[in-house]
């Protein structure tokens, strides 16, 4: 049976890519798309969640919008990459879904009342919703199956600061709270996915259905300014969740950066950090061979 997930994600470029995978591959049953302030605002953010489940007929996943602030700190957008609409002007149906409001509510209710582990997480952006789940709703987040989480950077420099990850350095505050957590989690950081890369030729490889005609419009637009290839990020998540044996995962134990320099957010081995489950290399050719087979 397919796992039965919530997809966390703040949409964005890559974070696009990653939800068509995970509607037109088969491999999930997707219970929601929360929503959260990363690449972009939130309202954009859920419009842009809304506009996916609209280009591929799925009216019956609801979108719920969630955090539009970081716990404890200002935003930071990453509009320089994704644009100001969060899909650098490729333009998605208009959504057929009502957002909802409260996905951290939303998501308590939802892990209570099926069993326990059942669920898994992807979370594609800042760990906002996740860690306020765990905060308000202890009990909720400990029926987490599993959260699979693209963030962070450990050898890798970072693409926020020298050493920080833009989700991760986009809550802070929240990612410590969610590492610390019980919740049986995985990080997919920069070392893996600045490996996975799509190039012209592979993005115009896609085409041929609806989802992956998309994918390339999206990846195309990523491709600007005369860009050779792009790391697919936040489609790692997917990949690891229904191919494990492509990546290798070790475990770290991991501090984080807390303070208001700008490597806020960064990660660092530490005999004192927490044990936390990275995934450190992949199969490069094997994790785009199962996207794009996902995608067409």
């Amino acid at each position: 049976m397919n796992r039965r997930v919530v997809i966390d994600t703040d949409p964005g470029l890559d974070d696009a890519v990653a939800i068509l995978f995970a509607l037109a591959s088969g491999r999930f049953d997707i219970l929601g798309l929360t929503t959260v302030a990363g690449n972009i605002g939130l309202e954009r953010t859920t419009s842009n969640a809304g506009g996916l489940l609209a280009v591929m007929d799925r009216s019956d996943i609801p979108v719920i919008s969630g955090a539009s602030t970081a716990m404890l700190r200002d935003n930071i957008d990453a509009i320089v990459i994704h644009g100001v609409d969060g899909l650098r002007g490729i333009t998605l149906p208009p959504t057929t879904v009502t957002a909802q409001t409260g996905a951290v509510e939303w998501l308590a209710e939802t892990l209570l009342t099926a069993p326990s582990g059942s669920i898994d997480i992807l979370a594609l952006g800042p760990l906002t919703n996740i860690g306020r789940l765990v905060n308000e709703h202890p009990e909720a987040a400990g029926r987490i199956g599993q959260l699979i989480a693209m963030g962070g950077a450990i050898v890798e420099p970072g693409n926020a600061g020298p050493a920080s990850e833009f989700n991760f350095a986009s809550d802070p505050e929240a990612t410590a709270v969610v590492l610390r957590s019980d919740i049986k989690t995985t990080i997919v950081p920069l070392d893996v996915t600045r490996r996975v890369r799509a190039d012209r030729a592979y993005v115009e490889a896609l085409r041929g259905s609806l989802a992956g005609d998309t994918a390339a419009d999206i990846l195309t637009a990523y491709l600007l300014d005369d860009k050779q290839s792009r790391p697919l990020h936040d489609p790692c998540v997917m990949l690891l969740a229904v191919a494990p044996d492509l990546f290798d995962i070790e475990i770290h134990r991991l501090s984080i950066n807390l303070g208001d320099g700008p490597d806020a957010g960064a990660l660092t081995d530490s005999e004192t950090g927490t044990p936390v489950a990275v995934a450190m290399r992949v199969d490069v050719q094997g994790a785009l061979d199962l996207l794009s087979s996902g995608l067409r």
